[in-house]
Protein backbone atom coordinates (compact mmCIF):
# COMPACT_ATOMS: atom_id res chain seq x y z
CA UNK A 1 0.00 0.00 0.00
CA UNK A 2 2.46 2.87 0.92
CA UNK A 3 4.52 1.75 -2.75
CA UNK A 4 1.31 2.52 -4.44
CA UNK A 5 0.74 5.71 -2.35
CA UNK A 6 4.47 6.56 -3.51
CA UNK A 7 4.03 5.91 -6.84
CA UNK A 8 0.70 8.24 -6.64
CA UNK A 9 2.20 10.75 -5.08
CA UNK A 10 5.22 10.55 -7.87
CA UNK A 11 2.50 11.02 -10.37
CA UNK A 12 0.51 13.45 -8.91
CA UNK A 13 3.65 15.87 -8.91
CA UNK A 14 4.18 15.23 -12.27
CA UNK A 15 0.46 15.88 -12.98
CA UNK A 16 -0.31 13.07 -14.20
CA UNK A 17 -3.91 12.17 -12.41
CA UNK A 18 -7.22 11.94 -13.84
CA UNK A 19 -8.83 15.08 -14.31
CA UNK A 20 -11.67 13.62 -11.62
CA UNK A 21 -9.16 12.92 -9.44
CA UNK A 22 -7.17 16.41 -9.82
CA UNK A 23 -10.63 17.89 -9.52
CA UNK A 24 -10.94 16.47 -6.58
CA UNK A 25 -7.57 17.63 -4.62
CA UNK A 26 -8.22 21.14 -6.12
CA UNK A 27 -11.76 21.39 -4.29
CA UNK A 28 -10.30 19.99 -0.87
CA UNK A 29 -7.62 22.97 -1.39
CA UNK A 30 -10.10 25.42 -2.23
CA UNK A 31 -13.56 24.14 -0.17
CA UNK A 32 -12.19 21.61 2.84
CA UNK A 33 -14.38 19.33 0.74
CA UNK A 34 -13.54 16.88 -2.36
CA UNK A 35 -17.23 17.61 -3.33
CA UNK A 36 -16.31 20.97 -3.97
CA UNK A 37 -19.36 21.95 -1.65
CA UNK A 38 -19.60 25.34 0.31
CA UNK A 39 -17.70 25.73 3.95
CA UNK A 40 -20.66 27.65 5.36
CA UNK A 41 -23.38 24.73 3.69
CA UNK A 42 -21.07 21.74 5.74
CA UNK A 43 -23.85 21.73 8.85
CA UNK A 44 -26.55 22.73 6.81
CA UNK A 45 -27.83 18.77 7.44
CA UNK A 46 -28.23 19.61 11.58
CA UNK A 47 -30.34 22.24 11.46
CA UNK A 48 -33.52 22.03 14.23
CA UNK A 49 -31.44 19.20 15.48
CA UNK A 50 -30.32 21.06 18.51
CA UNK A 51 -26.47 19.29 18.10
CA UNK A 52 -24.11 21.73 19.91
CA UNK A 53 -21.20 23.32 17.85
CA UNK A 54 -17.94 23.49 19.01
CA UNK A 55 -16.35 26.90 19.35
CA UNK A 56 -20.20 28.27 20.44
CA UNK A 57 -20.56 25.91 23.08
CA UNK A 58 -18.61 23.75 25.19
CA UNK A 59 -17.61 19.81 24.96
CA UNK A 60 -14.55 17.31 25.17
CA UNK A 61 -16.43 15.26 22.39
CA UNK A 62 -15.91 15.89 18.85
CA UNK A 63 -18.92 13.85 16.49
CA UNK A 64 -16.53 14.57 13.23
CA UNK A 65 -18.82 14.16 10.47
CA UNK A 66 -16.73 14.07 7.59
CA UNK A 67 -17.07 14.95 3.96
CA UNK A 68 -19.74 12.99 2.76
CA UNK A 69 -22.11 12.82 5.30
CA UNK A 70 -22.35 16.34 5.52
CA UNK A 71 -23.41 17.01 2.02
CA UNK A 72 -24.70 13.82 -0.06
CA UNK A 73 -28.14 13.93 0.97
CA UNK A 74 -28.28 10.19 0.96
CA UNK A 75 -25.31 9.90 3.90
CA UNK A 76 -26.77 12.75 5.45
CA UNK A 77 -29.18 10.37 6.90
CA UNK A 78 -26.26 8.51 8.56
CA UNK A 79 -25.47 11.75 10.20
CA UNK A 80 -28.59 12.72 11.53
CA UNK A 81 -29.34 9.04 12.81
CA UNK A 82 -26.24 9.30 15.00
CA UNK A 83 -27.50 12.52 16.66
CA UNK A 84 -30.52 10.39 17.56
CA UNK A 85 -28.58 7.85 19.30
CA UNK A 86 -26.40 10.05 20.62
CA UNK A 87 -29.29 12.26 22.05
CA UNK A 88 -31.65 9.57 23.19
CA UNK A 89 -28.54 7.91 25.38
CA UNK A 90 -27.22 11.63 26.85
CA UNK A 91 -23.68 11.61 25.61
CA UNK A 92 -22.93 15.02 25.30
CA UNK A 93 -20.90 15.94 22.08
CA UNK A 94 -20.73 18.79 19.49
CA UNK A 95 -19.71 19.42 15.75
CA UNK A 96 -17.40 21.65 14.36
CA UNK A 97 -20.06 22.71 11.60
CA UNK A 98 -18.02 25.03 9.14
CA UNK A 99 -14.86 24.56 10.34
CA UNK A 100 -14.77 21.25 9.80
CA UNK A 101 -12.54 20.02 6.80
CA UNK A 102 -11.69 17.01 5.65
CA UNK A 103 -9.71 14.45 7.42
CA UNK A 104 -7.03 13.61 4.25
CA UNK A 105 -7.35 10.10 4.35
CA UNK A 106 -8.49 9.67 1.08
CA UNK A 107 -5.87 12.53 -0.01
CA UNK A 108 -3.30 11.16 0.92
CA UNK A 109 -4.16 7.41 -0.90
CA UNK A 110 -5.01 9.51 -4.04
CA UNK A 111 -1.22 10.60 -4.09
CA UNK A 112 -1.07 14.17 -2.20
CA UNK A 113 1.16 13.88 0.26
CA UNK A 114 1.07 17.76 0.89
CA UNK A 115 -2.19 18.74 0.92
CA UNK A 116 -2.41 15.97 3.23
CA UNK A 117 -0.12 17.10 5.59
CA UNK A 118 -1.37 20.40 5.69
CA UNK A 119 -5.01 19.12 6.52
CA UNK A 120 -3.47 16.60 9.17
CA UNK A 121 -1.78 19.59 10.53
CA UNK A 122 -4.83 22.42 10.57
CA UNK A 123 -7.38 19.77 12.23
CA UNK A 124 -4.68 18.99 15.10
CA UNK A 125 -4.71 22.59 15.39
CA UNK A 126 -8.22 23.25 15.91
CA UNK A 127 -8.74 19.94 17.79
CA UNK A 128 -6.15 21.52 20.56
CA UNK A 129 -7.60 24.57 20.39
CA UNK A 130 -11.18 23.17 21.19
CA UNK A 131 -10.01 21.10 23.91
CA UNK A 132 -11.48 17.45 22.63
CA UNK A 133 -10.29 14.81 24.48
CA UNK A 134 -12.29 12.41 22.24
CA UNK A 135 -13.40 12.08 18.53
CA UNK A 136 -16.05 9.74 17.43
CA UNK A 137 -15.96 9.43 13.35
CA UNK A 138 -19.06 8.21 11.10
CA UNK A 139 -16.27 6.94 8.25
CA UNK A 140 -13.82 3.87 9.24
CA UNK A 141 -11.78 6.31 6.47
CA UNK A 142 -11.53 9.05 8.93
CA UNK A 143 -11.42 6.51 12.04
CA UNK A 144 -7.85 5.81 10.01
CA UNK A 145 -6.65 8.63 9.51
CA UNK A 146 -7.08 9.96 12.98
CA UNK A 147 -6.04 6.97 14.63
CA UNK A 148 -3.23 5.98 12.31
CA UNK A 149 -2.09 8.66 9.83
CA UNK A 150 -1.74 11.80 12.21
CA UNK A 151 1.21 12.46 13.99
CA UNK A 152 0.97 12.85 17.47
CA UNK A 153 -2.55 12.37 18.14
CA UNK A 154 -3.65 12.83 21.97
CA UNK A 155 -7.32 11.94 21.46
CA UNK A 156 -8.82 8.82 21.77
CA UNK A 157 -10.50 8.14 18.54
CA UNK A 158 -13.47 5.76 17.93
CA UNK A 159 -15.51 4.91 15.45
CA UNK A 160 -19.18 5.03 16.20
CA UNK A 161 -19.75 1.34 16.06
CA UNK A 162 -16.79 0.79 18.72
CA UNK A 163 -19.21 3.26 21.03
CA UNK A 164 -22.44 1.99 20.23
CA UNK A 165 -21.37 -1.97 20.74
CA UNK A 166 -19.98 -0.84 24.28
CA UNK A 167 -23.44 0.53 24.85
CA UNK A 168 -24.84 -2.42 23.51
CA UNK A 169 -22.83 -4.22 26.65
CA UNK A 170 -23.55 -1.40 29.27
CA UNK A 171 -27.62 -1.52 29.05
CA UNK A 172 -27.47 2.03 27.90
CA UNK A 173 -28.36 1.13 24.08
CA UNK A 174 -32.31 0.09 24.52
CA UNK A 175 -33.44 -1.66 21.79
CA UNK A 176 -36.95 -2.06 21.76
CA UNK A 177 -39.07 -2.15 18.56
CA UNK A 178 -38.42 -5.46 16.31
CA UNK A 179 -37.92 -4.73 12.61
CA UNK A 180 -38.41 -7.91 11.61
CA UNK A 181 -36.01 -7.58 9.05
CA UNK A 182 -33.35 -10.33 7.73
CA UNK A 183 -30.06 -8.70 7.27
CA UNK A 184 -26.42 -8.86 6.31
CA UNK A 185 -23.55 -6.86 6.88
CA UNK A 186 -20.70 -5.44 4.41
CA UNK A 187 -17.54 -4.86 6.21
CA UNK A 188 -15.83 -2.10 5.04
CA UNK A 189 -12.00 -2.62 4.14
CA UNK A 190 -10.55 0.67 6.16
CA UNK A 191 -12.96 -0.61 9.58
CA UNK A 192 -12.21 -4.11 9.17
CA UNK A 193 -9.42 -5.63 7.28
CA UNK A 194 -7.23 -2.61 8.19
CA UNK A 195 -8.06 -1.60 11.48
CA UNK A 196 -9.60 -5.31 12.63
CA UNK A 197 -12.88 -4.10 13.66
CA UNK A 198 -14.99 -6.86 13.06
CA UNK A 199 -17.59 -7.58 15.88
CA UNK A 200 -18.59 -4.54 17.08
CA UNK A 201 -21.40 -3.95 13.99
CA UNK A 202 -22.12 -7.64 14.67
CA UNK A 203 -23.10 -7.33 18.14
CA UNK A 204 -25.01 -4.08 17.20
CA UNK A 205 -26.84 -5.87 15.02
CA UNK A 206 -27.33 -8.89 16.92
CA UNK A 207 -28.92 -6.95 19.71
CA UNK A 208 -32.22 -5.38 17.46
CA UNK A 209 -35.17 -7.04 18.30
CA UNK A 210 -36.86 -9.23 15.51
CA UNK A 211 -33.41 -8.94 13.10
CA UNK A 212 -32.57 -12.18 11.74
CA UNK A 213 -28.60 -11.49 10.94
CA UNK A 214 -26.60 -13.88 8.36
CA UNK A 215 -23.35 -13.67 7.34
CA UNK A 216 -22.27 -13.77 3.77
CA UNK A 217 -19.56 -16.21 2.98
CA UNK A 218 -16.98 -13.85 1.93
CA UNK A 219 -17.05 -11.68 5.28
CA UNK A 220 -14.28 -10.29 7.73
CA UNK A 221 -10.69 -10.79 6.30
CA UNK A 222 -11.99 -12.29 3.27
CA UNK A 223 -14.45 -9.26 2.62
CA UNK A 224 -15.24 -8.26 -0.84
CA UNK A 225 -14.42 -4.93 -1.66
CA UNK A 226 -16.97 -2.01 -2.53
CA UNK A 227 -14.20 -0.39 -4.61
CA UNK A 228 -15.42 3.22 -3.25
CA UNK A 229 -12.19 3.88 -0.98
CA UNK A 230 -9.16 4.90 -1.81
CA UNK A 231 -9.92 7.56 -4.28
CA UNK A 232 -11.78 5.53 -6.56
CA UNK A 233 -15.59 7.75 -5.48
CA UNK A 234 -13.92 10.16 -7.63
CA UNK A 235 -12.96 7.85 -10.61
CA UNK A 236 -14.72 6.24 -13.18
CA UNK A 237 -14.27 2.45 -14.05
CA UNK A 238 -16.19 -0.86 -13.35
CA UNK A 239 -18.99 -2.29 -15.96
CA UNK A 240 -22.41 -3.35 -15.15
CA UNK A 241 -22.72 -6.86 -14.08
CA UNK A 242 -18.99 -6.73 -13.10
CA UNK A 243 -18.30 -4.41 -10.39
CA UNK A 244 -17.69 -5.72 -6.83
CA UNK A 245 -21.06 -4.08 -5.06
CA UNK A 246 -23.26 -5.67 -8.20
CA UNK A 247 -21.73 -9.09 -6.98
CA UNK A 248 -22.32 -7.82 -3.07
CA UNK A 249 -26.09 -7.46 -3.86
CA UNK A 250 -26.24 -10.76 -5.30
CA UNK A 251 -24.43 -12.40 -2.92
CA UNK A 252 -26.90 -10.77 0.12
CA UNK A 253 -29.91 -11.70 -1.94
CA UNK A 254 -29.10 -15.71 -2.36
CA UNK A 255 -28.75 -15.22 1.91
CA UNK A 256 -32.47 -13.90 1.55
CA UNK A 257 -31.73 -10.96 3.20
CA UNK A 258 -34.10 -7.98 2.43
CA UNK A 259 -31.56 -5.67 4.01
CA UNK A 260 -27.34 -5.15 3.58
CA UNK A 261 -26.03 -2.95 6.24
CA UNK A 262 -23.02 -1.57 6.31
CA UNK A 263 -20.75 0.99 8.68
CA UNK A 264 -19.36 3.64 6.54
CA UNK A 265 -20.82 6.03 3.93
CA UNK A 266 -18.83 4.66 0.81
CA UNK A 267 -19.86 1.47 1.22
CA UNK A 268 -23.65 3.00 1.52
CA UNK A 269 -23.42 4.92 -1.61
CA UNK A 270 -21.63 2.22 -3.85
CA UNK A 271 -24.36 -0.23 -3.06
CA UNK A 272 -27.10 1.75 -3.46
CA UNK A 273 -25.38 2.34 -6.48
CA UNK A 274 -25.54 -1.19 -7.68
CA UNK A 275 -29.03 -2.01 -6.21
CA UNK A 276 -30.23 0.18 -8.83
CA UNK A 277 -28.04 -0.52 -11.59
CA UNK A 278 -28.98 -4.53 -11.13
CA UNK A 279 -32.85 -3.33 -11.05
CA UNK A 280 -33.10 -4.87 -7.04
CA UNK A 281 -34.90 -2.11 -5.90
CA UNK A 282 -38.13 -4.07 -4.88
CA UNK A 283 -35.90 -7.08 -3.47
CA UNK A 284 -33.53 -5.37 -1.29
CA UNK A 285 -32.44 -1.95 0.53
CA UNK A 286 -29.24 -0.42 1.83
CA UNK A 287 -29.11 0.21 5.39
CA UNK A 288 -26.47 1.94 7.73
CA UNK A 289 -26.02 -0.01 10.76
CA UNK A 290 -26.60 3.50 12.61
CA UNK A 291 -30.14 3.91 10.49
CA UNK A 292 -31.33 0.68 11.64
CA UNK A 293 -30.30 1.43 15.63
CA UNK A 294 -32.21 4.74 15.34
CA UNK A 295 -35.21 2.66 13.41
CA UNK A 296 -35.06 0.28 16.96
CA UNK A 297 -34.60 2.85 19.41
CA UNK A 298 -38.51 4.60 18.06
CA UNK A 299 -42.10 3.26 19.87
CA UNK A 300 -42.20 -0.63 19.50
CA UNK A 301 -45.69 0.35 18.44
CA UNK A 302 -44.42 2.97 15.42
CA UNK A 303 -44.77 1.65 11.53
CA UNK A 304 -41.13 0.59 10.81
CA UNK A 305 -40.28 1.97 7.01
CA UNK A 306 -37.67 -1.00 6.16
CA UNK A 307 -39.09 -3.98 4.51
CA UNK A 308 -39.49 -7.32 5.77
CA UNK A 309 -37.28 -9.96 4.33
CA UNK A 310 -37.98 -11.68 0.82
Amino acid sequence: VEMIMGIRNILTRQGEVPSTIRDALENTFLHGNPWGRFKDRRADWAKDLGVKIIGEEKTETLFYVGCTPSYDPRAQNISKALVKVFQKVGLDFGILGKKEICCGNEIRRMGEQTLFKKLAKDNLALFQKSGLKKIITISPHCYNAFKNDYPENSFEVLHYTQLLADWVDSGKLKLEKKLEIRATYQDPCFLGKQNKIFEEPRKILSAIPGLDYVEMDRSRERSLCCEGGGGRMWAEGGTTGSRNAEIRIKEALSLGASIISTSCPFCLLTLEDAVKISGRADQIMVKDISELVAEAMDDPNSNTQIPNSK
